[in-house]
Formats: structure tokens, sequence, C-alpha cells
């Protein structure tokens, strides 16, 4: 440290700094454009480092890595540390870093890559995520396609009594002889398309069965139901998600950086208010978020007469500030609660104005928000097209 023959540079400086990562961005600060600049002063070296918030939890192990790391550079006797905090347009481009970089780097799941992947999110408990999932769900079968259904809601899992799903999860031996094995989804056909469903629900005794795991075992479920369920060819995945910010939307993030997220909220202003919580938290994954579902909306009498029973406008007002669309906005109807304790979604019956609705909302993404992959500009998919036009007509 006292070697002043060969004194240490700004550039000897930031090469240096390369090595140390920001463990939740998975890059080094450096490439990230989190260090402003490095200042030799004599002995002292004056580092500047903006934070994506100022009250970073990482900012104790980013000091200390740094300081390591500089410290040992010739010349050098004390390091001064100088923190800022990156601008809006500068966060913006730093998780669009990180999320290609988290892409690129992203271990291969069984999740297959052409899947489109929605997340059905909520700021808090009791909105009817749960609900919201299992109707798109099934109304995306009805439609024709297969579709999975991950129950990631680890505590509050309600997937399965929803779909009418009882069984147990089983495993196989893996057919890549690794010697690990292979958990097979509950499959329910629903003509003419296939549900595909893994939840906890479906390991445990029975729903009242509490699970009393901490955050990093429920990390460790969802990476599980990712990395070891046989998935096969899939259009949808649709993950419904645990309620609030923690430790299973930040896995998903990590271990999906293709997700997509809805965002469900009730008409309610303090509803609207915690949602955008997760839309913060999804933006600061850079999560794209496809749309917000208003759930529970007004309340439809059998004379026609709507009742705001939950307030009104907490769906719109949410889709407004996030710059991103409603997708619609799902009724208040005692049939909703029932399709789901009955395990038949209300979104197959035709005399329900929410299962119209659901059933509205599942055409808009299918045609236009989040149209399956595998068939957008496929060569497959315009011959039907064009079949469909000529059907009929003689030749």
């Amino acid at each position: 440290m006292t070697d002043m023959t060969t004194p240490v540079s700004s550039e000897d400086v930031i090469d240096v700094l390369r090595g140390v990562m920001d463990p939740e961005l998975g890059d080094n600060i450096v490439d990230l454009g989190m260090v402003r600049g490095a200042e030799i002063v004599g002995g002292r070296v004056d580092i500047t480092i903006a934070l994506t918030t100022a009250g970073c939890p990482l900012r104790a192990t980013i000091k200390s890595d740094v300081e390591c790391r500089v410290e040992v550079l010739p010349g050098v006797e004390k390091v001064k540390l100088i923190w800022d905090e990156l601008n809006a347009a500068e966060k913006t481009r730093v998780m669009e870093r990180a999320r290609s970089h988290a892409r690129d780097r992203a271990l291969p799941t069984k999740v297959p890559p052409m899947t489109r992947v929605l997340a059905i999110a909520s700021g808090k408990g009791g909105v009817g995520k749960s609900s919201v999932t299992a109707n798109l769900a099934m109304q995306l079968a009805r439609k024709g396609f297969t579709v999975g259904v991950m129950d990631a809601d680890i505590w509050g899992f309600s997937i399965p009594r929803m779909l009418g799903v009882d069984g147990r999860l089983e495993a196989v031996a893996s057919d890549n002889g690794d010697g690990r094995g292979e958990i097979i989804p509950e499959e329910v056909s629903k003509e003419p398309g296939l549900l595909k469903i893994v939840s906890t629900g479906l390991m445990v005794d029975t729903e009242e069965t509490a699970l009393m795991w901490r955050g990093l075992m429920l990390a460790k479920a969802v990476e599980q139901f990712l990395h070891d369920v046989k998935w096969g060819e899939m259009d949808y995945l649709l993950i419904d998600m645990p309620p609030g910010t923690g430790d299973v939307q930040m896995a998903l993030s990590r271990l999906l950086p293709q997700a997509e997220m809805i965002v469900v909220t009730t008409p309610a202003l303090s509803a609207q208010k915690v949602a955008v919580r997760v839309a913060d938290m999804a933006r600061r994954s850079h999560m794209p978020i496809l749309g917000v579902i208003e759930n529970m909306s007004a309340f439809v009498a059998p004379d026609g007469s709507r009742h705001a029973l939950l307030g009104e406008g907490g769906g719109e007002r949410l889709a407004a500030d996030l710059g991103i669309p409603l997708l619609g906005s799902v009724p208040l109807e005692p049939a909703v609660s029932a399709g789901g304790d009955e395990g038949d979604p209300v979104v197959t019956r035709d005399d329900s104005v929410a299962g119209a609705e659901f059933r509205a909302i599942t055409d808009r993404l299918v045609e236009k928000i989040a149209p399956p992959r595998n068939m957008t500009g496929c060569s497959a998919h315009m011959l039907n097209a064009v079949e469909a036009a000529l059907d009929g007509v003689e030749l």
C-alpha cells in the first residue's frame, strides 16, 4: 500500500471496481453505470457510487467489497466513498441491463422457451387474484390452448380447489438419467385444451394443512416448480403469485426473466394504492406489466342496476397511473365465489355477467395483449387462417 513508485490511476481504480458485483442485480457496478467516478487525492481515493435507492440494503456489502479491492492498489492509503442515487433514466438503463444479463445467465428451466408466462399478482390478499388466475386459465383451455397453472401462493394455495383438482403430485425418474426425479403436473382435459396444474395444495393432506415455511423455503419451492416439474409443451403458463413483494416475486424475476405481469386490484382506493407497490417491484426487476384487471367491481342486480359496493374507479386509476391498459372489470357476483368453491370457474357459465367479462378479458389477451408466442407469425398459424378463409369456397 505504500509503494509510491507506481502510483495508481483513476483507470486502475475503475478496472478493479469491475470485480465488485451488485448481488441483487447480478452484474458489476461499473458496467451497471453505478460508478460516477474515481478521483485520486494524494494517497486517498474518492469514489462516487450511485445506488438504485439511497436506502439500499446492499450498501454495506458494496462498501466493504470496494474498500477491500481498492485499498491494496499501489499508493492507496485511504478509500473514501461518496454515495449518490441513480435518477429515473439511469435506473431504467440499469434494470434493462440487469434483466438482459439475467436472461442470458438464467439456468434453463423446464418451462419451454416459447411458452407465454403470465404472473398474476396483487399488492394485497383478498382481491380475488387466485379466482382471476383460475378463470383465465380455464377459458384459455376452453379456447384450445395447453395451459400450465403454477400455484406460487405457497402459503395460501387455493388453485386446486378452484379448478376441481384433488389428486397428488407424483414423481418419475428423469429422462436424462441424472438421478433426479421429475414432478408430473396434474392434468385436466378441458376440450379442446388442457390444464397442467402444480401446487403445494397437491402435496399436503388437506387444504387446511398449514405450511410453516420461511421466505428462503418459499423461493426454493418456486425454483423446484420451475426446474423439477415436467411441464412439457405449453402455450401459456399462468402463475398465481402470493400477494405483496417478497421472496417469491424476486425469485421469479430471476428464474424466469421472460415473465410478464398482470396486476389485480379492486375498485377501492386503498387496494389501488397497495397494488402500485407490486407494479413498482415488477418495474424494478424490469418485468413488463401487461395490464390491470379490476376485480369485484360494481354488483349487478337481477334488474340490471349496478351498485358500487366496494367503491369505484380503482382499476382505471391504477392503469392510468402505471400507463398500462385496463384489461377489464369483473363485477361482484356470488357465482364467482360459488364456482371457485365447486371447482367450476364462473367463466364456463353463459348466464353469468362476471363469466362474460372473464371471457372478454381472455380474448383481449390472446388477440392483442399476449398472443401465444408459438403462433405469432408462424407459418402453421397463417396456414390455418388461410384454410379458415377458404372454408366453404368451391375451387
